[in-house]
């Protein structure tokens, strides 16, 4: 039963008398084009794309890095001279990723985005600015930086790119990358 099988003909009346003369609108909706669905092989490929791109960080994770000095950390398998060319400048960044204004999961997602998109872009220094703020981002990025297998080192970047308020981040580039 419908709600107008339930009013009474007065009811119908008064409301029609309260609303006064009204006139049916004109359909006037633009039906989109049928969508066309992508093959099944191509969606399983961006989500493989999109699970990369959002490599899961731990925040329980606490690495041992160097308290005194310069924020700076080199994989085991890296020339530790890569640090010093780090600070001294020899590598300038390709990518300049800002996290000023985000929160710490938006951080993560953006900072796993700039690590696929070196891959892609054939990136190998980047500079993650994270300013000083409460501290929070600039004790977290070098934790989350280390988790992840294609970072080989990373500085407090020199004053022209941030100082203590950002990393400079050198990647391992890989020789083929699927896009």
């Amino acid at each position: 039963m419908k709600f107008k099988d339930l009013l009474s003909e007065q009811e119908k009346q008064q409301f029609k008398d309260a609303v006064g003369k009204i006139k049916p609108m004109v359909q006037d909706k633009i039906h989109p084009a049928k969508r066309t669905s992508k093959p099944k092989s191509q969606i399983a490929q961006n989500k493989t794309k999109k699970q990369v791109a959002e490599f899961h960080f731990s925040d329980e994770f606490e690495p041992n890095l160097n308290q005194q000095g310069p924020m700076k950390f080199v994989r085991e398998d890296v020339d530790s001279f890569e640090a010093k060319n780090l600070r001294r400048g020899i590598y300038t960044p390709d990518l300049i990723l800002d996290l000023h204004g985000l929160d710490q999961h938006q951080a993560k997602k953006e900072i796993a985005a700039l690590l696929y998109a070196c891959q892609k872009e054939h990136a190998q220094c980047v500079c993650i600015v994270h300013g000083i703020g409460s501290r929070i981002l600039k004790n977290k990025v070098p934790h989350w930086l280390v988790q992840h297998p294609d970072v080989m080192a990373f500085h407090q970047a020199p004053l022209e790119f941030g100082g203590d308020g950002a990393l400079l981040v050198l990647v391992e580039l890989k020789d083929k990358f699927v896009r």
